[in-house]
C-alpha cells in the first residue's frame, strides 16, 4: 500500500532538489518487489494511479551526448522523436552502467531531478494534459508527485511528443 508524505528534509537528491527549489510535491512510497518486470507499472499499481500519469526516466545517447527522456510508463520511448526534439540525428538507449554512474541513481530509480551530472532532458508532451504526474524520487519504491510545469522548469526540459503506445 502506498504511503503519502508531504515535503521532507533530507531524503534523496531528487527530494532535496525539490525542497531547495521550494516546489510543492508529495512523496509516495511503496514496497518494491524485485521480481516485478516493470518498475513503472508496479509504481502505478501500488499508488493506484493511472499509468499515463506515472512517468519513467530513461537515459539515451543522442549523437554521443547522454539525454534524459521522461515518458509515461504506459508507453515506450520513440528514439527518433527524442533525437529530433533535441536537434540530433540518432538516438540509442544508453549503457545502463553509464546511465547509473552519470546520474548517481540505480536503474529503476533514476530521477530526472538531483542527478550527479545534469543532463539535457525531454519530457513527453502528454505530461501537460495532467494536473500532476509521478516520477521516480531517486530510488525503487519511491515516487514524487508534482506538476509538469515544475518538472519542466527544474530540469529545463524540452516538452515534445517523444512517447508512443
Amino acid at each position: 500500500m502506498a504511503k503519502k508524505q508531504k515535503k521532507q528534509t533530507g531524503g534523496t537528491p531528487a527530494t532535496v532538489a525539490l525542497t531547495a527549489a521550494g516546489v510543492d510535491y508529495t512523496v509516495h512510497s511503496y514496497d518494491h518487489d524485485p521480481a516485478s518486470p516493470s518498475y513503472g507499472e508496479e509504481a502505478a499499481e501500488a499508488l493506484g494511479v493511472s499509468p499515463d500519469r506515472v512517468f519513467k526516466t530513461l537515459v539515451a545517447d543522442v549523437d554521443g551526448e547522454l539525454t534524459v527522456a521522461v515518458v509515461p510508463v504506459a508507453g515506450q520511448l520513440d528514439l527518433k522523436a527524442l533525437a529530433s526534439a533535441v536537434g540530433g540525428k540518432r538516438a540509442t538507449m544508453a549503457d545502463p552502467t553509464l546511465a547509473e554512474r552519470t546520474t548517481g541513481y540505480v536503474r529503476g530509480g533514476i530521477s530526472p531531478l538531483g542527478q550527479r551530472k545534469r543532463l539535457r532532458t525531454v519530457l513527453d508532451a502528454s505530461a501537460s494534459t495532467h494536473e500532476t504526474i509521478c516520477i521516480s524520487a531517486g530510488r525503487r519504491g519511491l515516487e514524487v508527485e508534482l506538476t509538469p510545469t515544475a518538472l519542466t522548469t527544474l530540469t529545463e526540459a524540452v516538452l515534445a511528443p517523444i512517447g508512443r503506445n
